[in-house]
């Protein structure tokens, strides 16, 4: 799988670090937003949708506290065999209690997050990848939480 990087300008890397926190909680957030960045709403939607649609961003949307409402996360690993990496990455990915992937170098090269909106749920979803992918899931259950707020600034 050949990787291509996609050209971000000024306007993109302005929006991608500004919504890194602080969405405004208001009637018209895209409109209030697109005021503080220079652009109106619907040019500041149509990025953000650019964006996702080339893999620039992954996700968009609020963190919330999972445990907080019932739910669990986990992080779970696999044992990826090299020749079969991208196609296990892409059951894993299909996968709808997986939040993100990742690649390491390990003997554990593939760790990845399961978020569920049930205890029972995570059981079910590593069983779920387990026959999905042929491999041992690896489960790493939370045992402290810290809250880094990492942002990246590009």
């Amino acid at each position: 799988m050949r990787e291509t990087r996609a050209v971000l300008d000024a306007l993109d890397r302005a929006i991608i670090n500004r919504l890194q926190g602080d969405f405004p909680l208001c009637d018209e957030p895209y409109a209030e937003l697109g005021r503080a960045l220079g652009v109106d709403a619907a040019t500041l939607i149509a990025r953000l949708r650019k964006m996702l649609d080339e893999g620039v961003l992954t996700r968009f949307g609020p963190m919330f506290q999972v445990e907080r409402m019932g739910g669990r996360y986990l992080l779970a690993a696999l044992a990826v065999p090299e020749a079969r990496y991208e196609e296990v990455a892409a059951r894993v990915n299909a996968d709808h209690a997986v939040a993100h992937n990742y690649r390491r170098d390990h003997a554990l090269n593939m760790w990845f997050v399961l978020a569920v909106e049930t205890p029972e749920a995570l059981d079910q979803a590593c069983a779920r990848l387990e026959a999905a992918t042929g491999l041992a899931v690896y489960a790493f259950p939370k045992e402290r939480e810290f809250f880094v707020e990492m942002k990246l600034t590009v």
